[in-house]
């Protein structure tokens, strides 16, 4: 089947921008001619493929031909790129909060010397990040997610370690015997998707702890355990300089690896 590039420009256009207006403004077309588009794209796949929402929202067979989109873009950029004219790449990408605050960061150092590159980040739960590859919303994912999704390929990039760690006050007030009080001590997650603290939880047999706090950024995250918010699993590359400094102590020995893959 092949398929006008135009149409999947605009179908891209709309995914990315949100409403048939904003599209068409983006690609310096009338919105009558942003609509004629995606009508003649849905004709020739005999399927809808935009949820006429606000905002805008690809239906099944929609993210299918976004992923289309995104990898016409890219290939498009390249050969522009080795055929020496200007071309611009966009690189949208799906990215953990934890590695985008961590060892991410050189990539990004990386980018910033590429002319004709455009750097687009999703900051998602790496259980989740896969999803937006399904969804034609991204190119490439940081994921713990092995499993491929249709037409990518998975490089393992090895394993985040996360210690549970609270200030030297918040783990003496909650001290029970030799250990914690697990269950009374205040946790702080990340967000409604951030299951690591209650992994550790399950783990020692706790119920739902009575007080939790969310903060909802890496950075932020982290400077609310060390501001005495709660407990919370920080990676190694967070947690090290405060144990350096004795601001943060280690609650125990346990640890939570979760793995990572390029996909």
């Amino acid at each position: 089947m092949e398929l006008p590039s135009a149409q999947l420009a605009t179908l891209l256009a709309i995914a990315d921008h949100g409403t048939f207006d904003a599209a068409a403004r983006a690609q310096r077309l009338t919105p009558s001619a942003v609509s004629q588009r995606i009508r003649a794209l849905e004709a020739a796949v005999g399927q809808v493929l935009v949820q006429r929402t606000t905002p805008c929202r690809a239906t099944a067979a929609g993210e299918v031909l976004l992923r289309l989109a995104r990898q016409h873009q890219l290939l498009a950029a390249e050969a522009d790129r080795a055929l020496g004219r200007a071309g611009l790449a966009e690189l949208t990408l799906a990215v953990n909060a934890d590695s985008l605050a961590t060892w991410f960061r050189p990539v990004m150092t990386e980018v910033a010397g590429w002319d004709d590159a455009a750097l687009r980040l999703h900051v998602e739960d790496q259980a989740f990040s896969a999803d937006l590859l399904r969804r034609g919303e991204a190119l490439a994912a940081i994921t713990s997610d092995p499993a491929p999704v249709q037409g990518c390929r998975v490089t393992s990039l090895g394993s985040m370690r996360y210690r549970p760690a609270a200030t030297p006050s918040v783990a003496e007030r909650w001290r029970k015997g030799r250990g914690q009080d697990w269950e009374r001590m205040p946790v702080v997650v990340l967000n409604e998707k951030d299951d690591l603290q209650h992994t550790l939880l399950e783990r020692r047999g706790v119920p739902e702890p009575a007080v939790w706090h969310r903060v909802p950024t890496s950075g932020d995250f982290a400077a609310a355990v060390s501001l005495g918010l709660g407990w919370g699993l920080l990676p190694d590359a967070q947690l090290d300089p405060w144990l350096a400094d004795g601001s943060l102590v280690l609650l125990g020995r346990d640890v939570v690896d979760v793995p990572l893959h390029w996909m």
